[in-house]
């Protein structure tokens, strides 16, 4: 096992990892940038070293920088967490060259599974369903136009790389087209680096947004842990999730689940990753992508399983098998995860400033991921999520209602946060139901003002 854990990461991801470091008697080592000196990952590590100024592209997506300092430390390996670099086959790729142990996937899988349009070749060559749309994405703005003709309006533009919903937008119409692929590939290059190419997807108006936990091991194992609901989404960022989905039967659950075991075993999968899909009214599914690192929302299949999967992001990565296999995981009750986001929480718009109260809940069955602490500086550089609740019940209503105790019990003062957006969604009745989709915060936003 690794004695000395880089985490090239900042905020509640950070936060998380080090805490199974720490109960594996693993040393941690923090990475930050210039507002991030007195960040709580910085000083929950055992070493943290600058990295540089507060953009990205200064500090938390720098890998020559990155790797000076995992050098300079002795790092045994590094965990990159979600979002910056955390899907960079370079990154990856550099840490091979230095001998020091990726936690994720091969570099050539993340190379695969970014490119988001090869893999849907490789989906279909593994008899997993895929969204109707493009297969090649480009970056001629004729050849775009023309594509999408063939695929019909409304459709997705999604940049050819990147993740977690970053830099999606709708074009409605032609007209819309050329507006939309710009806005694409700005976003995206402001979260992942340069990007050149994009693609397009069919845009399904009554989806759901399922995705798939998968682990494997670099023997050849691979296994599930359920699914989890993540349809409630703003600018295609989720909001709300939750585990089990209540839109699946158990005939649907088991497809899904087989669908994303073939395509993780389809590209040798090892480590933790997610298979994402769409599910439509009738419900057919379809696959959507593979993210090839540790989910935002991971948090609540441990809830429901009772599977630490940073501590088994570790030990594969270490050249351990997996100790449990697919009869071990067992689902009990049911989690929720609402994102505390400093944004307005009409327009979604980040709202930066100093954080002057912070508390969080607690209670039986809340959990509380956060990374973010009173008298913190919030900035305009960085995702503006503070930290994530989620509450596990025996069932959804129990867990529904210990979520309510649990936002009215935390405190945030200073920006304005997404609060009053979680207790609203949390007391909507076709929430409480079940009976949402994709569409949900745009129908939510229609009937209420906050």
């Amino acid at each position: 096992m690794f004695k000395r854990v880089l985490i090239a990461n900042r905020g509640e991801i950070a936060c998380r990892v080090i805490r199974t470091c720490k109960l594996m008697g693993i040393k941690t080592i923090a990475l930050y940038s210039q507002p991030d000196v007195d960040a709580p990952h910085v000083w929950q590590a055992q070493e943290a070293y600058y990295l540089g100024a507060a953009p990205a592209q200064s500090s938390y997506l720098n890998i020559n920088r990155i790797m000076d300092v995992a050098r300079k430390c002795n790092a045994d390996a590094i965990h990159p967490g979600y979002g910056f670099l955390s899907e960079s086959e370079t990154f990856a790729r550099k840490c091979a060259e230095e001998g020091i142990k990726w936690i994720g996937p091969r570099p050539e899988v993340i190379l695969t599974m970014r490119n988001k349009s090869a893999v849907r070749k490789l989906m279909m060559e593994a008899d997993v369903p895929v969204v109707p749309g493009t297969m090649l994405e480009s970056d001629n703005i004729d050849d775009l136009k023309k594509q999408a003709d063939t695929i019909g309006y409304p459709l997705l533009v999604k940049a050819s790389e990147g993740g977690g919903g970053i830099g999606i937008t709708i074009a409605q119409t032609p007209q819309q087209l050329a507006a939309s692929i710009e806005t694409t590939m700005s976003r995206v290059k402001r979260s992942f680096g340069p990007a050149t190419k994009v693609y397009f997807e069919r845009y399904l108006l009554d989806a759901h947004h399922i995705e798939c936990q998968v682990l494997g091991d670099e023997y050849g194992t691979v296994i599930h842990l359920n699914e989890r609901e993540c349809s409630i989404q703003r600018r295609y960022q989720k909001v709300v999730e939750e585990t089990p989905s209540p839109f699946l039967d158990a005939n649907l659950r088991t497809k899904i689940t087989d669908a994303a075991l073939k395509a993780a075993r389809k590209v040798g999968y090892s480590n933790a990753g997610t298979v994402e899909f769409l599910v439509d009214g009738e419900k057919n599914f379809y696959f959507l992508e593979m993210n090839t690192r540790i989910q935002v929302e991971h948090g609540i299949t441990e809830l429901t399983t009772g599977i630490d999967i940073v501590e088994h992001q570790l030990r594969v990565a270490s050249g351990e098998k997996l100790s449990i296999k697919q009869e071990d995981v067992k689902v009990h009750g049911h989690a929720l995860e609402c994102r505390i986001y400093a944004e307005d929480p009409n327009t979604s718009m980040p709202s930066p400033g100093k954080i002057t109260k912070y508390k969080e809940p607690s209670g039986d069955h809340i959990r509380v991921d956060g990374g973010v602490a009173e008298g913190q500086e919030i900035t305009i550089y960085y995702d503006p999520l503070l930290a994530k609740v989620m509450t596990w019940g025996e069932n959804r209503s129990e867990s529904i209602e210990r979520m309510r105790h649990a936002l009215d019990d935390t405190v945030v003062e200073g920006p304005t946060t997404n609060l009053i957006l979680l207790k609203t969604i949390m007391d909507d009745q076709n929430f409480v139901a079940g009976k949402y989709d994709t569409r949900f915060m745009g129908e939510l936003r229609s009937k209420i003002t906050l």
